[in-house]
């Protein structure tokens, strides 16, 4: 645990710097731990990064990584994002067969979701931190409550299982508690005046049921694959992925949510 909290301090802390620096540096730091994160999953399908795929996976999740005001040299080739994808999806049916089978069609459906999961998710995260850094700081803090009161009132009162066949350990309870954790927080902002939308505990509980919902959607993908954690870059807390799953959902149902309500 004393591991655990440390390791998550630190990296709670450079994240946080990053996202104050803003514009190029964080679309850099972005860059690294979505190429990092983009690993993890390949590895867990035993495909290399440092290999055609791979390397095209990368390419293309960085591409999409990309804020849109970055994007003006896509524009230049008179190309968008959705069509750099398509392309990179006739690329990985080319390389099927030029690989003799070796990179299966499979393959192929995993890498371009891969590439989607990582680089979709990771594209908002810089989208909000460029129009509404607030609202990226209470995304964190409630998905942060979330995990932690899921883990800490699941250990304490946790005894119907939530979806064993996935994840054995989450309770129940612990998704409620996490869920109520998360609006303990959101009103906090509220009430000190950070927020000031009365919906805000709704939209709280929505972000928080998807963010486990992205937490499970992990788990199901290392119990499937047999892998324990995505990484060990993190000790205590394993890999990228395992710290970015629930964002990695939240953050793209954020950022419609805010458009939605035209605060963006």
């Amino acid at each position: 645990m004393k591991q655990r909290i440390i390791t998550g301090v630190l990296a709670a802390a450079v994240f946080i710097l990053f996202i104050l620096l803003g514009d190029m540096p964080l679309v850099l730091f972005t860059f690294l731990i979505g190429a990092i994160a983009l690993y993890e999953l390949l590895k867990m399908r035993k495909l290399h990064l440092w290999s055609f795929s791979g390397v095209l996976s990368l390419l293309v999740t960085w591409i999409f990584i990309l804020p849109d005001e970055y994007i003006g040299f896509l524009a230049d080739w008179n190309l968008s994002k959705t069509e750099i994808g398509l392309l990179a999806i006739l690329l990985y049916l080319t390389y099927m067969v030029a690989s003799k089978n070796k990179f299966t069609f499979d393959d192929v459906g995993f890498s371009v979701l891969s590439v989607l999961y990582i680089g979709v998710g990771f594209h908002f995260f810089v989208q909000i931190s460029n129009n509404d850094l607030t609202m990226l700081v209470y995304s964190l803090f409630i998905i942060w409550a979330t995990d932690s009161g899921a883990y800490f009132i699941g250990r304490a009162f946790g005894k119907r299982k939530l979806w064993p066949e996935i994840s054995p350990n989450k309770t129940v309870e612990g998704f409620v508690g996490g869920i109520v954790c998360a609006v303990v927080v959101a009103v906090l902002f509220y009430v000190f005046g950070y927020i000031e939308w009365s919906i805000i505990p709704l939209i709280t509980i929505i972000l928080s049921i998807f963010g486990q919902i992205g937490d499970l959607a992990e788990s199901a993908l290392k119990r499937h694959y047999g892998v324990k954690d995505s990484g060990r870059i993190l000790p205590g807390h394993g890999g990228i992925l395992d710290r970015f799953d629930s964002l990695l959902f939240v953050w793209p149902l954020l950022y419609f949510i805010l458009d939605m309500l035209g605060k963006l």
